[in-house]
């Protein structure tokens, strides 16, 4: 084997070993999962709440993220380190390919 192709073998290890692992997220868990969200976030990912961010159409890797964020503490909020904290990384998952895939559409 080339030095080359002795690179090139390393690089494609590091890259499968990098690569998520564990089951694809369920919107339609999520969705379920998702009722509590609604009293700030709505049902539908539009926010009721003054303070409250939308959900609907974030990117999923971000909503991952900030759940995750919340749920260890890196990220406070008084009432989301409360909501995060007993979710599961399956849970989060599951939230955030929920509120990930509802579309949304400017309107004139």
């Amino acid at each position: 084997m080339t030095t080359v192709h002795a690179r090139l073998f390393i690089l494609v290890l590091v890259l499968v070993a990098t690569l998520p692992t564990g089951h694809a997220a369920d919107a339609a868990a999520g969705k379920a999962k998702a009722a509590a969200c609604g009293a700030c976030h709505g049902a539908k990912g539009i926010a009721v709440a003054p303070d409250a961010p939308n959900l609907a159409g974030q990117p999923e890797m971000y909503l991952a993220e900030q759940l995750k964020a919340y749920r260890s503490g890196k990220r406070k909020h008084e009432v989301m380190s409360l909501m995060a904290k007993p979710l599961s990384d399956g849970d989060i998952g599951n939230l955030s390919a929920w509120f990930a895939s509802i579309k949304v559409e400017a309107k004139d």
